[in-house]
């Protein structure tokens, strides 16, 4: 275990048992604060969260999870790894924690997580973050790195860091170890079916006119240099009333590894107006 910034609890881990998969999680900082949900994207995992959590635990209890299929989340061979579902589990997970309103922040896919979350549970999510969350296909930028094939699967540590680059401003950012150890971790049919999802629940309907009717708070943090996703894109959100963005030079991204200090900052400012005094 290690001790959170706050040097006021350890961190937590424990692994949840839900009616369609067991859901890992993990809690920092003091347990009576308000509640801050983080919810990694496609093919990550609550690990990548690690350089930004030390710097949030002063003034939150800090919850993150691993999507099914992803970490140390179960990967049953039927299970459904559709947005909504996931979104749903992030539910039941937190009412498992006696969680009863959260402010919610997703980076990447796990803004569209997050966005769904709000959809289906708007009594539990105060606000959301979204951090370099493309707001629909139109945004996307087609990438040529080679694709990850059945034939290929348990990829290479070589394969893994050129898939995982684009989520860097710079192609030689250094990749954990760990990071590509929990990729390859990753069945290859859970593979496939997570990296589809968030793309049928973006063609659905776009992000900013899903949010737009819900009502709630919203920050968009954006690395300009983004190698996945148009920053340019951000601007979408201006259509969700009192939207905040804010764009992050010489991050790409993934600002919750590139910069963690200027993206805690920008975290901090807004759950700092939109938080609940009790999140329980």
């Amino acid at each position: 275990m290690t001790i959170s910034d706050g040097g006021t609890e350890a961190t937590e881990s424990s692994t949840l048992s839900l009616d369609d998969g067991d859901i890992h999680v993990c809690q920092d900082g003091p347990r009576d604060a308000p509640p801050l949900l983080l919810i990694h994207g496609t093919a990550s995992s609550a690990m990548w969260w690690d350089l930004l959590v030390p710097l949030l635990t002063r003034s939150h209890r800090v919850i993150r999870i691993d999507l099914l299929g992803h970490g140390r989340s179960g990967q049953p061979a039927d299970g459904s790894y559709a947005v909504a579902d996931q979104a749903r589990r992030a539910g039941a997970a937190l009412d498992r924690l006696g969680v009863e309103h959260a402010v919610v922040a997703g980076h990447s896919s796990g803004g569209a997580v997050a966005t769904a979350l709000a959809e289906r549970r708007p009594d539990l999510v105060t606000a959301l973050a979204l951090i370099n969350t493309g707001p629909s296909m139109d945004a996307f930028i087609a990438q040529e790195s080679a694709a990850i094939g059945p034939s290929q699967w348990p990829p290479s540590d070589e394969l893994i860091r050129q898939f995982s680059s684009t989520g860097f401003r710079r192609a030689d950012h250094p990749i954990p170890q760990a990071f590509v150890d929990e990729l390859r971790g990753m069945s290859f049919p859970a593979f496939v079916a997570i990296m589809q999802a968030p793309r049928e629940y973006l063609e659905e309907r776009a992000l900013p006119d899903r949010l737009k009717d819900l009502g709630k708070p919203l920050l968009v943090i954006f690395g300009v240099e983004d190698r996945r996703w148009r920053s340019s894109s951000a601007a979408d959100y201006g259509v969700v009333p009192g939207a905040k963005i804010e764009l992050l030079p010489g991050s790409g991204h993934s600002p919750i590894v590139e910069d963690p200090p200027r993206t805690a900052e920008l975290l901090l400012a807004f759950t700092a107006i939109h938080r609940r005094s009790h999140g329980r």
